[in-house]
């Protein structure tokens, strides 16, 4: 795990040497935390190019691991982060071709598979997580690479005639001449989702490259964008070859794939543990690793005196049952409360999931005694567990047994509803308020919610405003401008021709809300403190075997995770882990009038809200101030404006 960086002048102008290197220095110290253990820059300024990387070691620990790394004939150039954990089986292979390694890296590895095979063929056979650049001597290309799944990150973009390349946006702030421009076009989207969607980037002129993306620059700016792997294209095949096994046939095939999956991603030459939150995906990663372990495995766990959050009990006595040497850490309000003003630093975009602050307490926790640790992401989106999908698949078939035609009249009524004078005129409508949505807000807001929900629309544009922080996004509300960009989300290619709604939730969030959230999460907040996380259930090969399973072989509609609970129930009782679903979250809408009240208030006041021309001032104030009074929760929508304004008064976003 590590951070790379690079500087091109494509069209040929370039600068000297010593600007150049001077400009990746900067760029690659900027995110040092990413890996604290080795740096190393390479220029070539004839051709105006510079890679710089920070290394945080973990396979190979020797010098011979150092990048930028040069391919053994001397022609390509690669700095990389991740880690392709199949790389002794490629190497092995590669010697029988033979080829001779001089150290132990995946890097290495990774140089002589791209020289033999090339770059697309080789990305297809690793098993990783990956982000990399490679630069051709000869052909005076660049590539860009990050991994399926998005468990990487990767931004590029033009900063003046230089194209620029790095791990995280705070690397290209660092350049001289940057502008730090917010493309408002973004800021609807990220409102909508608390997060911002790729290859969308809520600076100008910059993008995040999409999982199982390859980008080819040529000099003179050429450039040219490949899938070598499309999340649509693999739900299609998975449908035209569907698993024909029985339930029990399905269950020992994914134990035997995600037992291979541990296995590779407990190779490791520092020391190596898991997270163990007590729910079934953490609990099965650790089951399936302390079988494979000669030692018991270190596990941690962060506990919280609300007890409405605190699975820590229940971690505790997993981690007994199957002999792990664990950790737990009660965590007070104070020290949760404590990294609330860090998050705009380590999250160099506008970011909104409060999870992000119980994840960066446990990796910290973690880091403290080792620097890898395994996680369980990936196992709601690819077997069914959010129980927000059985809500909305029924939300939807109640909604879809309605006529059209009343449908509509009752969409426009509601809406019309919510407006002076007619107010609640049409109060006799109120009985189609059992659609479900956020909570908080004020009546009018929540009777218009649904309203907007009766509307006609495709069901991927439903489930995007059924759970977004603002709906459509209240423009007239909190937004004084409401140009937005293209919502990709409602490709209708996202979900792979599947007609099911609980498998397009599923597609849709595998592809968008888990890369652009939940890893961006994992990835930020694990990394501020130099630890590696990597994700067993988020194997390509896991992915793929998972949507060849029936629908029902994951959920019954009711309860999701089924093959899980079965492949887990071999390796623990079931009374210590069959129960209730519980987030990973914080009180953050109690901490808002209380202890965060004051530097909300900073935040929110009416002159700060205007520096940006971007917010509705009143009705933001408004909301405000009834959160403070207790009239209506609204911390859904105050929480992302919070994080927007922190975020752009952190690094001086204009």
């Amino acid at each position: 795990m590590c951070g790379i960086v690079g500087l091109w002048f494509q069209h040929g102008e370039g600068c000297s040497a010593d600007e150049l290197q001077a400009s990746v220095v900067r760029m690659r110290d900027a995110i040092v935390h990413r890996g604290p253990d080795d740096a190393g820059v390479w220029v070539d300024a004839a051709a105006g190019i510079g890679l710089g990387h920070r290394r945080l070691s973990i396979i190979d620990l020797s010098p011979l691991g150092h990048q930028p790394m040069l391919g053994a004939d001397g022609r390509l150039v690669m700095v990389f982060n991740g880690e392709v954990y199949n790389f002794g089986e490629l190497r092995e292979e590669l010697e029988q071709l033979g080829h001779r390694f001089r150290g132990s890296s995946d890097s290495e590895v990774m140089l002589a598979a791209f020289s033999v095979w090339g770059v697309e063929a080789a990305v297809r056979r690793f098993v990783g997580m990956f982000a990399l650049a490679l630069w051709d001597r000869q052909e005076r290309t660049l590539t860009l690479v990050r991994d399926r799944l998005g468990k990487k990150p990767l931004y590029w973009g033009r900063v003046g005639s230089a194209l620029v390349f790095a791990s995280e946006l705070k690397a290209v702030c660092a350049l001289k001449g940057f502008p730090r421009r917010i493309d408002r076009r973004v800021v609807p989207l990220y409102l909508r989702y608390g997060y911002v969607p790729s290859p969308l980037c809520m600076y100008e002129g910059m993008h995040a490259l999409e999982p199982g993306c390859i980008l080819r620059l040529r000099a003179g700016g050429d450039e040219r964008h490949t899938r070598f792997w499309d999340l649509g294209e693999v739900l299609r095949q998975a449908r035209s070859d569907p698993f024909r096994g029985s339930e029990e046939e399905a269950a020992e095939e994914l134990e035997r794939v995600l037992r291979d999956a541990v296995r590779l991603r407990m190779i490791s030459d520092v020391p190596l543990g898991a997270f163990l939150s007590g729910g079934l995906d953490s609990s099965l990663v650790v089951a399936l690793m302390q079988a494979q372990s000669p030692r018991p495995v270190r596990t941690f766990t962060i506990g919280f005196t609300e007890r409405l959050y605190d699975e820590s009990a229940h971690a505790e006595a997993i981690a007994r049952r199957l002999g792990t040497d664990h950790t737990t850490m009660v965590v007070t309000p104070r020290e949760a409360l404590d990294v609330v003003p860090r998050l705009p630093e380590m999250y160099d975009e506008p970011f909104a999931d409060s999870s992000q602050i119980p994840t960066h307490l446990v990796s910290a926790l973690a880091r403290s005694r080792l620097t890898v640790a395994l996680s369980g992401d990936g196992g709601d989106e690819l077997l069914g567990g959010y129980t927000r999908y059985a809500d909305i698949a029924r939300d939807w078939r109640r909604r879809e047994k309605i006529p059209a035609a009343l449908r509509r009249l009752a969409s426009g009524a509601l809406e019309l509803a919510t407006r002076p004078p007619l107010a609640w005129s049409l109060a006799a409508l109120l009985p189609l308020l059992w659609l479900r949505g956020k909570r908080g807000g004020s009546l009018a807001e929540r009777v218009r919610r649904r309203g907007v929900l009766l509307a006609d629309m495709p069901f991927a544009r439903y489930y995007t405003l059924h759970g977004s922080f603002a709906l459509n996004p209240e423009p007239e509300l909190w937004l004084a401008s409401v140009s937005a960009a293209e919502d990709k989300l409602l490709d209708p290619a996202r979900t792979g021709g599947r007609n099911d709604v609980v498998e397009q939730m599923m597609a849709l969030d595998l592809g968008q809300y888990l890369p652009d959230d939940i890893l961006v999460k994992v990835d930020r907040a694990s990394m501020a403190v130099a630890l590696e996380t990597r994700g067993p259930l988020l194997d390509h090969r896991v992915v793929e075997l998972c949507w060849r399973f029936p629908l029902a072989c994951k959920t019954d509609g009711v309860t999701g995770k089924r093959l899980l609970r079965r492949v887990l129930g071999r390796h623990l009782p079931r009374p210590l882990w069959d129960r209730p679903k519980m987030g990973f979250g914080m009180p953050f809408g109690e901490w808002l009038v209380s202890d965060l009240r004051g530097w909300a208030e900073e935040l929110l006041g009416a002159a700060r809200l205007g520096e940006s021309g971007l917010w509705c001032v009143a009705s933001v104030r408004r909301a405000w101030r009834e959160q403070l009074s207790g009239v209506h929760d609204h911390r859904n929508l105050l929480w992302p404006v919070l994080m927007f304004e922190a975020w752009r008064r952190c690094w001086r976003a204009g």
